[in-house]
């Protein structure tokens, strides 16, 4: 009968496990795998786990941050094996088996990628600044802020004075995020706010989704994308559809139907693969992501 404890001098080494990512997956991973048969670490920018599908519902005020977002320790607390830290994850050395972090690096055996996606502005950084997209608690935040400000400028000038724009609200891509987030628009603009204002009338607001196919939720079964278009009109959503990005700068979006001015643009087209992996040395396709094997594992890196 084998006593020698899992802890104890003369226990065999147990495999070094780092998990990047407190996202659904790298939280599936650290649930899943049986306690105490490896030494766990996990890496994440962020110490809380965020319910992303919710994001929307914050940004118009209908949710807060503890409603969507959960201390990642909190989550694990029954798992003394794992280890959290709360760094960045700046490169990988997959010949020497290393991770480098802003403050450190760790030697693992397996290497747990979970990295999740990024915003994806196709080629256009600089429209950032203007068009925020909705990936994160902060970037909710802030359009929660911009959004609420912007009613409040206009109370403040009047209806006649206010600066033109000012309550156009412009959300670029008609995807899930980019639906979502035009109805809950509609919904915070004339039904929340309807009441709170004494100059302007919010629910005068004038919302725009812009989609740059020809149907809204082009993964869906075309006669969703349809219901859902004609239900957003019907909420009081501009739809443009064959509507494609050509610039966009303060208060101001560029199309091929014409410009736009809105004091509130939202980033909603589509997201792309977290830049760490483009660094592998690994075959990437358009969107950044790596191919991988029916295991989930990369190629050569078993």
């Amino acid at each position: 009968m084998n006593t020698t404890s899992p802890h104890s001098p003369d226990a065999p080494r147990r495999p070094r496990i780092v998990v990047v990512g407190a996202g659904f997956a790298g939280l599936a991973f650290c649930h899943s795998f049986p306690k105490d048969r490896a030494e766990i670490t996990l890496v994440d920018r962020q110490n809380h786990h965020l319910f992303q599908p919710l994001l929307y519902q914050l940004a118009t005020a209908g949710l807060s941050d503890a409603d969507i977002a959960q201390p990642v320790r909190a989550i694990l607390a029954n798992r003394r094996d794992i280890t959290v830290l709360l760094e960045e994850a700046k490169s990988v050395d997959l010949a020497q088996k290393t991770l480098q972090l802003s403050s450190e690096r760790l030697s693992f055996d397996y290497l747990v990628l979970a990295l999740g996606g990024v915003t994806n502005y196709f080629g256009h950084p600089e429209w950032e600044e203007h068009a925020p997209g909705l990936k994160s608690l902060e970037d909710a935040n802030r359009i929660r802020s911009n959004v609420l400000l912007a009613f409040e400028q206009a109370e403040n000038h009047g209806p006649t004075q206010a600066e033109p724009g000012l309550l156009n609200l412009v959300v670029i891509g008609g995807g899930a995020t980019g639906v979502e987030m035009a109805g809950s628009l509609v919904e915070l603009s004339r039904n929340v706010l309807r009441k709170d204002f004494r100059r302007i009338d919010p629910s005068q607001a004038r919302i725009t989704l812009l989609e740059g196919g020809p149907r809204l939720l082009p993964v869906m079964d075309p006669a969703l994308s349809e219901y859902t278009r004609k239900t957003l009109v019907e909420m009081g959503v501009e739809v443009r559809l064959n509507a494609t990005v050509k610039s966009i700068s303060h208060h101001r979006v560029e199309t091929n139907q014409g410009t736009l001015q809105a004091a509130n643009i939202i980033w909603a087209a589509g997201v792309k693969a977290n830049p760490l992996l483009a660094q592998l040395g690994i075959p990437t396709d358009p969107q950044g992501r790596v191919e991988v094997l029916p295991n989930l594992s990369l190629p050569g890196h078993p």
